[in-house]
């Protein structure tokens, strides 16, 4: 197998650098990025600790991220499946990437920073939804900002709805926890209970 082996053999094969993919990044959420985000209700956030990498997805009604100030966001921690992968990762390893996608556009976001959690109770208080907080939430000091182009999601077609799977087709979670726990977990009962217990703690 021949694979690259420097940043020169790197560079060579791929070539200069647009200047359109670098005058788009800067250092603070600009009216344009925040409008983007603003409309994004979706982000995957990336980090990294000593076990290794994650990325988690986040989603909320409306807008996922909050702008604090135009170097700052905000994201609340809604309810999980507790892993807390990404907040032991930022507690040891603050640095963190996100990218956000908005339904039915090509464009999509993305923002490196350095991360911290806040248990600030009117912080708290102010992503309550139907009475419910958020346990924490996550601030990104923000780094980098830029806009990623639209060719991954126009190859993908993820928004067109002649890609979209039947959910029929695809392993269930039931299905999934019961072939790897060897049926004690899982299983079709667990898929029935679904919407009931998502209903009941989705904040």
């Amino acid at each position: 197998m021949t694979t690259i082996g420097s940043m020169d053999e790197l560079e060579a094969l791929y070539g200069p650098t647009v200047e359109a993919a670098t005058v788009k990044e800067i250092d603070h959420v600009s009216d344009a990025y925040a409008r983007l985000i603003a409309a994004s209700p979706f982000v995957a956030l990336a980090t990294s600790g000593p076990e290794g990498l994650d990325c988690s997805p986040r989603g909320d009604a409306g807008a996922v991220v909050r702008i604090e100030t135009p170097r700052r966001l905000a994201l609340p921690d809604r309810r999980g499946n507790n892993r807390i992968d990404s907040l032991r990762n930022i507690l040891r390893d603050p640095r963190v990437a996100l990218l956000f996608l908005i339904p039915g556009s090509g464009t999509t976001l993305r923002v490196n920073g350095q991360a911290s959690i806040s248990v600030d109770k009117e912080l708290l208080a102010s992503f309550a939804v139907d009475g419910k907080a958020p346990r924490s939430v996550i601030l990104v000091d923000v780094e980098r900002v830029y806009f990623q182009c639209a060719r991954a999601i126009v190859r993908s077609r993820l928004w067109e709805a002649e890609t979209r799977r039947d959910p029929a087709d695809l392993p269930t979670p039931g299905e999934i926890l019961s072939e790897l726990s060897e049926t004690r977990v899982g299983g079709a009962s667990y898929d029935a209970a679904w919407p009931e217990r998502a209903r009941k703690t989705l904040w």
